[in-house]
């Protein structure tokens, strides 16, 4: 006696039962014209009597009602766009915004659902990039910095030059330093080496 039964496969497949096909509701509305019950109906089907006798009320198969929710935002979608486009993808501002120049009031996931489209828009914007081939010497890039470092025990501020030329022949990039005294003068055609 002390010992549990597992419930049963039918029971636990009854409390997790998919919504069933248009074709399995078909089926249930066909036997049943033929004088077939609910309870032989669902033997036969594998499903229980109550989503039978719910199928045969409903006549004919629907698909589940997703809720209907009153749209705040209803007619705001440009509004919303050119905001949020206006502020860089910034959907809290855009509520600010909404709250105090239209007077309508709404949660932060409201407009992040509401622009949801338009996040994906600047994501792809971010991402794409534009190639363009320019010939040796035509393009150069300058990295301005500086950095606080410790040098004999002091703390002194560095400052940082970079200047690369690409080389358009493929073998790779030259960088010069400005490193006083060294100063080093770049040459694309000569091997694709800095020389002094």
């Amino acid at each position: 006696m002390g010992v549990m039964e597992e419930a049963s496969p039918r029971m636990v497949d009854l409390r997790r039962e998919a919504m069933k096909a248009p074709d399995d509701v078909s089926a249930m509305i066909r036997l049943k014209t033929l004088g077939w019950g609910t309870k032989r109906i669902a033997a036969e089907l594998g499903c229980s009597r109550n989503t039978v006798r719910r199928w045969l009320a409903e006549g004919d198969w629907r698909p589940c009602a997703s809720p209907s929710r009153s749209k705040k935002l209803a007619g705001m979608t440009e509004w919303l766009a050119e905001r949020f486009r206006r502020h860089a993808g910034n959907a809290d501002v855009v509520r600010q915004e909404l709250a105090v120049e239209q007077s309508i009031v709404v949660s932060l996931r409201t407009v992040e659902r509401a622009v949801a489209p338009l996040r994906q828009e600047l994501v792809a914007a971010a991402r794409a990039t534009v190639r363009f081939e320019t010939r040796p010497g035509e393009q150069l890039q300058i990295d301005f910095g500086e950095r606080r470092v410790e040098i004999g025990g002091t703390i002194v501020k560095v400052f940082l030059f970079v200047a690369t030329l690409a080389c358009a022949a493929g073998r790779g990039r030259h960088s010069a330093r400005s490193a006083p005294p060294r100063w080093y003068r770049l040459s694309a055609c000569a091997g694709c080496r800095p020389t002094r």
